[in-house]
């Protein structure tokens, strides 16, 4: 990649961790390269730093940011994982990387990428619905999907289960309709979807824009930057995967 990614206005190193039920994804100020190593149901905050530190032991950082899957309430997970292993709860993240840390909702980070102004409405289609509202530069991490829909919950019908029981032809009508409902009640001025499964949709909802996943890393920049200015520039969404040791 001929861009090199700089750091934010702040001026600190910040390395963002994207963890993720399949992966953990990083990317440090002045990186071109994403890289990525498997997390799953056995993914303890424990392995998580320790794969973190291993596959960036070259770079250069001098705080952190983390995008947690997961509800965050003052700065620290709330709710263990659903994919993950547990431990997350208590765990001292600044310790544990010997630098500031700063959690946020996976989704929301994605969201903080995505953000243009005004009132922003961001739905991420992954293994479940991840939902947050930025207004004004506030940013407010919904949980939404797991309210009651159908014979289910919103989730239920646009999560990865939805998606596998129903089919795509099915599920892609479940995204359209939820979609207009939440456009319909919250009135954004923009409304993003991302997420991993936004690539199944043949067409995007109207009035919508797609969300890429290189988006949480500029989230993660962001949360340590003294403007709303974002880097410029972000290498492609591919990563480098690496087992984990």
């Amino acid at each position: 990649m001929k861009h090199v990614l700089a750091s934010g206005p702040s001026g600190k190193k910040v390395l963002v961790i994207d963890v993720g039920g399949t992966s953990v994804k990083i990317l440090a100020s002045g990186q071109t390269e994403i890289r990525s190593f498997r997390s799953g149901p056995t993914l303890t905050p424990v392995r998580m730093v320790s794969g973190v530190k291993k596959l960036a032991a070259d770079w250069t950082y001098e705080v952190v940011s983390i995008g947690y899957p997961g509800p965050v309430l003052g700065g620290r997970p709330s709710a263990e994982p659903v994919n993950l292993g547990r431990g997350w709860l208590a765990f001292d993240f600044a310790q544990a990387f010997g630098r500031p840390v700063k959690v946020m909702n996976d989704a929301a980070m994605q969201a903080l990428g995505s953000y243009k102004g005004g009132k922003m409405l961001f739905l991420g289609l992954g293994t479940g619905l991840g939902t947050t509202l930025i207004a004004n530069g506030m940013v407010k991490p919904m949980e939404l999907g797991h309210l009651p829909y159908k014979k289910g919950t919103y989730e239920d019908y646009v999560g990865r289960a939805g998606l596998e029981r129903d089919g795509k032809k099915k599920w892609r009508r479940h995204v359209v309709d939820i979609v207009e409902r939440f456009m319909a009640a919250l009135q954004p001025d923009d409304t993003v979807i991302g997420g991993g499964n936004v690539k199944k949709l043949n067409a995007l909802p109207q009035r919508c824009r797609a969300g890429e996943n290189a988006n949480a890393f500029c989230g993660g920049f962001r949360l340590w930057a003294r403007t709303d200015v974002l880097p410029s520039n972000l290498p492609p969404g591919r990563a480098r995967s690496k087992q984990k040791g």
